[in-house]
């Protein structure tokens, strides 16, 4: 191939077209920055120097001297709803939307901000068709998420399923609560509608099949088994209410004390009362919680006798001493109404007074607490009422947790 000497001439035209644009690119940035607003400056100053409220009073200026800011209304609609003022970041949403120049994007974004603010303020039906009005968006999976966090909130646990039902069917998210959503609605079918017991067992049946999908945890199986026991207990079917409750035991050992003393009722009733209690003193010693030592307790007293049940008291106390449980047990010698001299014991006391003075102390200690928010309740929980979140409660007293 030959040498062109003329072709020398297109390196510096070349090189020329290449310094114009830039000096251009630059001259034009340079135009676009004195053209925006002093409060622009001033806005990012305060941010950096960690002044969030002089701030958003900065930006609100360059917003209402540039109204085609829309990112910056963003960001402050953002702002607005992180710091719980959830009314105005719904009028700088609302005045976005009602612009019939933003561009379609814009307008999605929009609509799902706007969709977060009636959430974040509890205007659930506000939320919930914002977020279904942004569906058939790039914004479903966001908008999905929502919804279920909805749905949970109202307790529509249908609606809840259908959303989660959606989402996976655009992405394989896992959702590790809707095992406890159909829990819940078989709850709703035994103890609200006991017309409807059968759809109880097809509810039972979806949870035990979410759970697996989700690794099945020990809370979600433990409540299935529960679950089952009361279905069992609505036909008739002792046995099978007897044999539910002590898959508790065996598959989930940690919440054995929220079905002992159902458990040992299923065994009296069907005329096995010392099976029941043997089958408690083996998973105490196994798995040993609070719970269940005063169900033990209780049946030693009822079937063996005050010295019985004292002397495993007395084991138990010795091996982990506990103001719970002594609390516990002399509820019970109070409740018999009888003399504890004539056992030996306790000699010469009033029990009365003793448990009065133990009483006041051990309440505090009588409670479940959340692992996440640290709420306390005196009752058990599958999901936390303070902060909504599953399984955050542990089967054992907070003095067993200390």
């Amino acid at each position: 191939m030959d040498f062109e000497p003329w072709w020398l001439i297109f390196v510096p035209v070349l090189f020329g077209l290449g310094w114009v644009a830039a000096r251009f690119d630059f001259r034009q940035m340079l135009s676009e920055t004195r053209n925006l607003p002093d409060s622009y400056f001033k806005g990012l100053n305060f941010l950096l120097n960690e002044q969030p409220d002089r701030a958003i009073d900065a930006f609100i200026e360059v917003a209402k001297l540039d109204p085609e800011t829309t990112e910056l209304h963003f960001a402050l609609g953002s702002l607005f709803r992180r710091r719980g003022e959830i009314e105005r970041a719904i009028r700088v949403h609302q005045s976005l939307l009602s612009r019939e120049d933003l561009p379609h994007e814009q307008r999605e974004n929009a609509q799902l901000e706007l969709a977060r603010d009636f959430l974040k303020a509890g205007m659930f039906d506000r939320a919930e068709k914002g977020f279904e009005a942004v569906l058939p968006s790039r914004h479903a999976l966001d908008a999905l998420r929502a919804l279920i966090r909805i749905h949970e909130s109202e307790h529509d646990w249908p609606r809840a399923i259908e959303a989660v039902q959606q989402l996976h069917a655009r992405v394989q998210e896992p959702v590790p609560q809707l095992a406890h959503y159909y829990c819940e609605q078989a709850r709703v079918f035994l103890e609200v509608r006991p017309a409807l017991v059968d759809d109880a067992d097809q509810a039972l049946d979806a949870a035990e099949n979410a759970a697996r999908q989700s690794g099945g945890s020990p809370a979600s199986v433990a409540r299935i088994h529960m679950l089952r026991a009361d279905w069992a207990a609505c036909r008739g079917d002792l046995e099978g209410q007897r044999a539910s409750l002590a898959q508790v035991l065996a598959e989930a050992p940690e919440y054995a004390g929220l079905v002992a003393e159902k458990l040992l009722d299923c065994h009296i009733t069907l005329g096995r009362a010392e099976e029941g209690l043997g089958i408690l003193l083996l998973q105490y010693k196994e798995h040993p919680t609070l719970d269940l030592f005063n169900v033990v307790f209780r049946a030693l007293r009822a079937q063996q006798g005050p010295a019985r049940a004292w002397a495993f008291a007395r084991e138990v106390l010795r091996a982990q001493p506990s103001l719970l449980g002594l609390d516990r047990l002399l509820e019970v010698e109070l409740a018999q109404g009888e003399a504890a001299t004539s056992e030996g014991l306790v000699p010469g006391a009033d029990l009365g007074l003793l448990r009065s003075l133990i009483h006041k102390h051990s309440q505090r200690l009588d409670r479940y607490a959340c692992s996440h928010c640290g709420f306390e309740a005196r009752r058990f929980y599958w999901q936390c009422p303070g902060c909504n979140i599953w399984e955050t409660y542990r089967p054992r007293r907070l003095e067993e947790l200390q």
